[in-house]
């Protein structure tokens, strides 16, 4: 992967010059599958391009990582404008249900993992896991409650510590 920027030639012509990313950290802060799984897909794509992966799991992105919780994300029906169903029809009692079934069979169908083999895999190639620890505090949570995949409970600060020179990604 690349990173461009854009310079000027002594002519006024924007010249592009490219940099390898080499570093990349990854926000997750929702909890839902289709919230969690743009992050860890982006996380899993990175380590394979041999770039440096940072996750910070925080408000309700730590559901990712929650140990008693992770297996059973679901795919939120009400108020989701993408679902293109109204929102009434999506309170119904199952349709969260039918539409968590529909989007894990689709994924796999691609062979994407569910989520907890998912951040396993992408931890083993190298990549750092941190819960927030101001949401942990807040959610009432310790590093129990985690995933072995976890690597710690750490500050904004820390993780922007650990982030300097990588491009962040909210998701």
């Amino acid at each position: 992967m690349e990173n461009l920027n854009t310079q000027t030639q002594g002519n006024g012509v924007p010249q592009i010059k490219s940099q390898p990313i080499e570093k990349v950290s990854i926000i997750i802060s929702r909890g839902s599958l289709d919230g969690v799984y743009p992050g860890l897909i982006m996380a899993n794509g990175a380590r394979m391009e041999g770039i440096e992966v940072t996750v910070f799991f925080t408000f309700f992105g730590l559901e990712a990582v929650i140990d008693d919780k992770m297996d059973n994300l679901k795919v939120p029906t009400v108020g989701n404008p993408a679902m293109h169903i109204p929102t009434l029809l999506g309170s119904l009692p199952g349709m969260s249900a039918f539409a968590t079934k529909k989007m894990k069979d689709e994924m796999e169908k691609l062979d994407i993992p569910p989520v907890r083999e998912f951040v396993e895999m992408i931890h083993d190639t190298g990549a750092e896991m941190y819960a927030c620890r101001a949401t942990v505090d807040m959610f009432h949570l310790t590093k129990d409650d985690f995933c072995p995949q976890v690597d710690d409970v750490i500050s904004v600060g820390k993780f922007y510590e650990l982030s300097e020179g990588a491009q962040i990604i909210f998701t």
